[in-house]
């Protein structure tokens, strides 16, 4: 089982590497451009083109921003068909936690609107944090199983197996599990108006 999520982070890696380097090329920017557009250093960059890196979800959202696509386009193919199924198991693994939690995007929609649907799993005493999202972005999220804590600019909130709570992403928030047992839960996010300039300094994590 290691073994196979191993080959496919390393599949996803190489997936994503392709398309930030064609992205790149074909605005024919250079490496040191991309790198000062997103924040990102050159030698991040250089490993994340390479397949080499397991970048976090904040570095992919920079980069696919600073390219003007939304973090889909960074780890889904092109396509033009009204419709697409996602089998299980098939999402995008774009963060595990130290104790083998993961954040899982099932689902997307296409810019410039772009809607993610979301499958997380936090292990007891893992938590993910994330910075601010573009202006706009909201987010809603349902608890399936365990207790879950939401931080919200400062604001603690708990919530048991079956509560939702919608919120802004535009303000720095972060996702902890607060029992004994795994958290796991769904989440949409709406970000509106991807591939136009932010129009604040924020940055995701």
């Amino acid at each position: 089982m290691l073994h196979d999520m191993e080959d496919e982070a390393t599949t996803l890696a190489h997936a994503i590497g392709a398309r930030v380097r064609h992205e790149r090329t074909t605005r024919g920017w250079t490496l040191d451009q991309l790198s000062a557009a997103a924040g990102v250093s050159r030698r991040m960059l250089v490993n994340v083109e390479q397949g080499e890196a397991n970048p976090s979800v904040g570095t992919l959202l920079r980069l696919a921003e600073s390219l003007g696509l939304g973090l889909p386009a960074l780890v889904e193919p092109p396509r033009t068909q009204t419709t697409r199924i996602t089998r299980n198991g098939d999402g995008a693994v774009l963060w595990r936690g130290a104790s083998g939690g993961s954040g899982v995007l099932v689902s997307v929609t296409q810019h410039p609107d772009v809607i993610e649907l979301w499958e997380w799993r936090l292990e007891p005493g893992e938590r993910h944090a994330s910075e601010a999202h573009r202006d706009g972005t909201r987010e809603l999220l349902h608890v399936h199983e365990g207790r879950l804590t939401v931080e919200v600019e400062g604001a603690t909130l708990d919530l048991n197996t079956g509560d939702s709570l919608a919120f802004h992403g535009d303000l720095p928030h972060a996702y902890a599990t607060t029992g004994s047992s795994p958290t796991r839960f769904s989440l949409a996010v709406y970000e509106p108006r991807v591939g136009e300039p932010r129009r604040t300094e924020h940055h995701r994590a």
